[in-house]
C-alpha cells in the first residue's frame, strides 16, 4: 500500500472514531428526543459536509412519521404538525420503510432496531462535490450509534408515560372524594406556567419539569387525612401543619423515579416565600428555585381567580393587584413582574381568563 492511501485510510479512521466519540457524547447528554434529534442533524452536516440533514422518526403503533428534524445550516427546524408531515417525499417514506438510496447528492438510510424506528437523511447542493463511498461509511456509523439512543428514550418515555397516568389517576381519586386540596388546574394553567418560564429564559429540561411538576403538585395528598383534605371551614395549627407536610409526601413518593429527579425542587419549594416565612425549609431569595417561583405565582394568580364552594373568585385585575401587593415578600418579584408584563398580551389576556 502507498504512503498516500495508507495516510487517507488513517484519515478515513480518525473521521469515524471522531464521530463515534462524538455520537456517543451526545446521546450521553441528553434524554429528550426531539433535541437529540435537533442536535443530530447539525452533527450530521458538520460531520458529512452537507448543506441539508433530517431525521424522521416513526410511530410506533401506526408506522407513520410523527417527527422530523431539520438542519439546513442556518438554523434547526422541528416539524411535528399533520400538514407539515405529509409533505414527506415518495422517496423518503421508501427509506422510512427500509430501503436505502446513495446518489451523488442524497443519501438516505433507514434507521432499524428489532423494527424500523425511522430514517435519516443528508444532501447536498448541486453545485457541491457528490457524496463519496467515506460519506456513507460516516452515515452508516452515526445510524448504528444513533439507533440505541432513540429506542432507549422512546422506551424511556413510555415508562413516563405509565408513571404519569398512575399519578393523575391517583389525583383524579382525591378529586372524586371532594378533596379540596387536590382541585384540578384550569385548562390553560400549563400554558401560562410555560409562557411566563419561557419569558425567565428557563430551557427546555425546566418546562419539561416544570409540566411534570403541574401534574404531581398534589400527589404527596394521597397521605393527608381525609377529614383535613375535604374541610371547608379554617384549618387549626395542628391541621395545618400535617398539610404543610405535603410537598415532602409528595417529593418522597416520586423521589424513587429517576427521570423525575428535576421536579423535586419545584414541587418541594413551591410554597417557600421570598421573604423566608414559607415552608417546608423557610427558604428565601435566590435559594428558592426559579420552577417553584413561577408555580407559586401562578398556583397564587389561578387560585384567586377560580370559584370555590368556600369563597369567591377575584376578577383577573384584583388578583393582579394581590400579586403586586405582595411582591418582595411572598413571591420572588422577577417573577410578578414578568407575569404582569405577560398579562398585557392578549393570548395571555385568554389564559388568565380561563377561556381556554
Amino acid at each position: 500500500m502507498s504512503i498516500e492511501k495508507s495516510s487517507s485510510h488513517i484519515k478515513r479512521y480518525k473521521r469515524l472514531l471522531s464521530a463515534v466519540h462524538m455520537v456517543y457524547r451526545l446521546v450521553n447528554s441528553t434524554y429528550n428526543l426531539r433535541e437529540l434529534t435537533l442536535r443530530l442533524t447539525r452533527l450530521l452536516c458538520q460531520f458529512i459536509d452537507s448543506s441539508y440533514a433530517s431525521v424522521h422518526i416513526l410511530n410506533r403503533e401506526n408506522n407513520k412519521v410523527e417527527l422530523i428534524a431539520v438542519f439546513n445550516n442556518k438554523i434547526n427546524i422541528l416539524l411535528t404538525k399533520k400538514k407539515e408531515l405529509q409533505q414527506i417525499t415518495a422517496k423518503e417514506k421508501k427509506i422510512s420503510k427500509g430501503f436505502v438510496v446513495f446518489e451523488e447528492h442524497f443519501i438516505g438510510l433507514p434507521l432499524v432496531a428489532d423494527d424500523n424506528i425511522g430514517a435519516i437523511f443528508v444532501k447536498r447542493e448541486k453545485n457541491k462535490p457528490a457524496f463519496t463511498e467515506a460519506d456513507w461509511e460516516m452515515l452508516k456509523v452515526v445510524a448504528e450509534q444513533s439507533v440505541t439512543a432513540i429506542r432507549n428514550i422512546q422506551l424511556s418515555e413510555q415508562q413516563q408515560k405509565i408513571i404519569l397516568s398512575s399519578v393523575k389517576f391517583i389525583g383524579q381519586l382525591l378529586e372524586r372524594h371532594g378533596h379540596s386540596f387536590a382541585t384540578p388546574h384550569t385548562p390553560a394553567y400549563f400554558k401560562i406556567v410555560e409562557a411566563l418560564a419561557k419569558k425567565l429564559n428557563v430551557g427546555q429540561e425546566g418546562l419539561d419539569a416544570l409540566f411534570y411538576a403541574s401534574v404531581l403538585r398534589d400527589a404527596g395528598a394521597v397521605d393527608v387525612p381525609y377529614e383535613i383534605l375535604s374541610k371547608r371551614s379554617q384549618l387549626t395549627p395542628q391541621e395545618f401543619k400535617v398539610i404543610q407536610e405535603q410537598p415532602t409526601k409528595c417529593a418522597e413518593l416520586i423521589r424513587p423515579v429517576e427521570f423525575l429527579k428535576p421536579v423535586l425542587p419545584i414541587i418541594l419549594y413551591r410554597h417557600e416565600k421570598y421573604d423566608g416565612s414559607g415552608y417546608p425549609s423557610g427558604l428565601k431569595k435566590e435559594q428558592i428555585p426559579l420552577g417553584a417561583s413561577v408555580m407559586a405565582v401562578v398556583d397564587a394568580f389561578e387560585a384567586m381567580t377560580t370559584e370555590r364552594p368556600y369563597k369567591k373568585s377575584l376578577s383577573v385585575d384584583s388578583a393582579i393587584a394581590e400579586l403586586k401587593t405582595h411582591s418582595g415578600t411572598q413571591f420572588n418579584p422577577d417573577v410578578v413582574n414578568a407575569f404582569i408584563d405577560l398579562a398585557q398580551q392578549k393570548k395571555i389576556k385568554n389564559y388568565l381568563s380561563f377561556r381556554e
